[in-house]
């Protein structure tokens, strides 16, 4: 039976590791952990690696918690819904056109 190599994203690598993306990024800088692009596009982790690197306890977990402000809930909010809002307002225009003209 021949064994597959998994790899992780970045962002699975710092779920993994408990770490943000941006130290994930400096490990792979400082050569602590070796990244692979595949296609030329996606990096990507060797599992094994990472699990490696949690097991020796080289890196230490970050407890740091990012406060979601107003202004990005709202950016988050048109971002997201950009499509319900642009059609209820054509919508209500063609209501205006039909019902007041």
């Amino acid at each position: 039976m021949a064994t597959t190599t998994q790899y992780v994203s970045v962002r699975e690598t710092a779920q993994l590791l408990g770490v943000s993306e941006k130290k994930i990024m400096d490990l792979i800088q400082q050569r602590k952990l070796q990244a692979y692009k595949i296609a030329d596009k996606f990096l990507r982790l060797k599992k094994s690696e990472v699990l490696a690197l949690r097991n020796t306890g080289d890196v230490e977990s970050e407890d740091v918690q990012y406060e979601y402000t107003s202004s990005e809930r709202v950016r988050d909010f048109f971002y997201f819904n950009d499509y319900y809002i642009v059609s209820t307002v054509i919508a209500l225009v063609l209501l205006y056109i039909i019902f007041y003209t």
